[in-house]
């Protein structure tokens, strides 16, 4: 029973009344058409002629359901009426032929299927309810409409079963038609494999969108929340022998703080749909004019950290590739967090341009503008064993990341164990010529 007179089988009722409703300018106007071509009659009068105009209208609804906003308009009616689960259905217009096809199909389902359920649910239950009321009602009985129910001749008591039969049959071929409706749909509703496509693209976008946030929030806060630890631990230890280390110390985490928050506030903003770029934000970091303060806020918290900056043929790192300054900036800021949390002893960083691989790179000179690359190398002793820092890895979110910060420029990083030494290296392709 549930089936057929459920919520869900109500709705789909209502579905298919709508579509009929839909359905009525198309056979009105089809109506008028049909009555002049017979000489001037009311087709509304002719049950056959009434019968032709619904048909001759289904052609005309299929043609117009090609263009406009079928598809979205049906989908959103099934996914709300019809219980059909949203995924099987397609998001937005029908952009080919063969979508806008099987959208014009289902259109015309729709509204054929529906105006036939709409006119036996005008026209069944007054019928129904009369011939319940025939035993009951004596006038009823004398009422001559051509039909045996109705004459003084047939029983009485036989017309109930009839009005009950009607309404029976006037349910079930609702819930019947609301399931075909409900089965079709994602037949002639679903995406095509190009909208599978374009769905496909959009979910690989939000996820670079995410990963990148992700990235950017781990690089700023995760390498400012170690920083600023270890700062704050030098600074507690060498409190009463060393109060200048201790002003440089809570200087660097008041300098830190205030970049990160700078560069959380630049990230969040990426968050919110449609917030511009402001004009206060925060630049990102680059080699140029971030390198040498994220050196000094390293070496604040008391590691000791040996730089070899050669940017070789470039000159200077401001004249490099804007991308490739901010993504080297971040895998040496990276390299410097996993240094701080999971090292000891002092940190040798090297930071040069060099002459790309390849053929073309063996004949490169300081004044062409062959291949290069930039090339990062870092290392530092591990922590001991009974240390109080934690386990070192070659997997961890900072680590991927930086790989997928080099990979974007199609580069690589390698990080694990070098010796005694633990060593990260990371090799950032430059466009020839870019400046």
């Amino acid at each position: 029973m549930n089936r057929l007179l459920g919520a869900r089988a109500r709705w789909r009722w209502v579905h298919q009344i709508l579509g009929g409703a839909l359905l009525m300018p198309y056979f009105l106007l089809m109506q008028v058409v049909v009555g002049v071509v017979a000489g001037g009659v009311n087709a509304l009068d002719s049950a056959p002629l009434s019968l032709l105009a619904y048909a001759l209208c289904l052609p005309l609804v299929a043609a117009t359901a090609l263009f406009g906003p079928v598809r979205p308009m049906s989908v959103a009616a099934v996914r709300a009426m019809c219980g059909v689960p949203g995924e099987a259905l397609a998001d937005g217009p029908a952009t080919s032929w063969a979508a806008r096809g099987r959208a014009s199909a289902w259109w015309t389902l729709h509204l054929g299927t529906g105006a036939l359920i709409s006119g036996m649910t005008l026209a069944v239950p007054p019928m129904a309810v009369a011939l319940i009321a025939v035993p009951f009602v004596g006038r009823l009985r004398d009422v001559r409409l051509g039909y045996g129910w109705f004459t003084t001749d047939a029983t009485p008591y036989a017309a109930p079963l009839a009005g009950i039969g009607l309404l029976a049959g006037l349910v079930l071929c609702a819930a019947g038609a609301g399931w075909l409706l409900a089965r079709t749909a994602p037949v002639l509703l679903g995406p095509t494999p190009a909208d599978r496509l374009a769905a496909a693209e959009e979910r690989a976008s939000d996820l670079a969108v995410r990963n990148r946030l992700a990235r950017e929030l781990h690089d700023a806060v995760g390498h400012a929340l170690s920083a600023v630890t270890l700062q704050a631990a030098a600074a507690r230890r060498m409190l009463e022998r060393d109060p200048e280390f201790v002003r440089e110390a809570l200087a660097a985490i008041e300098d830190t703080t205030r970049r990160t928050v700078g560069e959380l506030d630049a990230v969040l903003g990426l968050l919110r749909d449609g917030d511009p770029a402001r004009p206060d934000a925060a630049p990102a970091p680059t080699l140029a004019t971030d390198l040498d303060g994220l050196l000094a806020r390293t070496r604040a918290g008391g590691t000791t950290v040996t730089a070899h900056q050669d940017p070789g043929p470039v000159g200077d790192w401001a004249a490099l590739p804007a991308i490739a300054s901010r993504e080297a900036y971040r895998i040496v800021q990276e390299g410097l967090s996993n240094a701080l949390r999971h090292g000891a002893g002092p940190v040798d960083l090297r930071i040069r341009v060099r002459a790309g691989t390849g053929t073309a790179a063996a004949t490169a000179t300081a004044h062409d503008t062959g291949p290069r690359e930039l090339e990062i190398t870092m290392t530092n002793p591990p922590a001991a064993p009974d240390a109080d820092r934690e386990p070192r890895s070659s997997g961890g979110r900072g680590l991927r990341g930086a790989a997928e910060r080099a990979a974007l420029l199609g580069g690589s990083v390698e990080a694990g164990p070098r010796g005694d030494r633990w060593r990260l290296r990371a090799v950032l392709p430059l466009a020839g010529g870019d400046r």
